[in-house]
């Protein structure tokens, strides 16, 4: 029962996770425009992963998308492709997960295979939740160059050459969209455990020797070895072999003996 409540918690937890990465890679808010000199614009400027878009004090906003791909910068292009692993991670493991429950049952499964299911998606989790974490840290570590940048460049007098740019939404939802699958991911691995049939830990082993009559066996009994002289006995004392006379005559058992 534990099993089965660890695994539909890693399976929500890990849905959850996933649409997160989906949510985050899809918002424009990745980074915003500072508005800690000037709190009063006409325009307000806000970037994704996928277009710019301005907003306009009357309420218009207008978005336009990256015409280019070699044009941008290359760790931009590094987040693109690591949001895009997570989320192809993600919705795989869940697929995975799905025929790994423990409460489903297709066919005749057996809990081994069911283990070896629950521990694959659990991986791909924990790879689809680090994804998410490295590349929104990556875009994170961005921001934060830039803005200092542009800092530097105020103090010196230019302060209108460009605008500086903060955190967005869209980072704190993959923060934490990353971090969910990662836990998903844990969870899921720690229930592999209780899928896994307990074996014994000590099998008996019997050894036979291809010899005759040639037996190993434990305590304390005696081995035979197949090679001792071997003793005939007859069913009547009477006809054993009498001893012979001093004449060199066999003397015959009597009537006596047969009693």
């Amino acid at each position: 029962m534990s099993t089965t409540i660890c695994q539909v918690m890693a399976f929500i937890v890990s849905s959850l996770g996933v649409a997160g990465c989906i949510v985050s890679t899809a918002m424009d808010m990745w980074s915003t425009q500072d508005l800690y000199d000037n709190p009063v614009t006409a325009v307000f400027q806000y970037q994704g992963l996928w277009r710019s878009c301005v907003r306009q004090s009357s309420g218009f906003t207008e978005c336009r998308p990256y015409f280019t791909i070699l044009g941008l910068p290359a760790m931009f292009q590094a987040v693109r492709a690591l949001m895009i692993v997570g989320i192809v991670l993600g919705i795989l493991g869940l697929l995975v997960c799905i025929f790994a429950l423990k409460c489903i049952r297709i066919g005749n499964m057996e809990d081994s295979a069911k283990a070896n299911m629950t521990l694959t998606s659990g991986i791909m989790f924990i790879v689809a939740g680090l994804c998410a974490i490295t590349g929104v840290s990556v875009f994170a570590n961005m921001l934060v160059t830039n803005f200092w940048m542009s800092t530097a460049n105020m103090y010196q007098g230019m302060q209108n050459v460009q605008n500086r740019y903060t955190f967005g939404s869209a980072l704190f939802v993959g923060w934490v969209a990353g971090g969910l699958a990662l836990v998903g991911g844990i969870m899921m691995c720690l229930a592999c455990r209780g899928l896994i049939p307990e074996e014994s830990r000590y099998k008996a082993v019997s050894y036979n020797a291809s010899g005759r009559n040639i037996s190993y066996r434990t305590g304390p009994y005696k081995v035979g070895s197949g090679y001792e002289p071997e003793t005939k006995t007859r069913k009547n004392a009477g006809y054993e072999e009498a001893a012979r006379s001093e004449d060199g005559r066999r003397s015959y058992p009597s009537k006596y003996d047969y009693v």
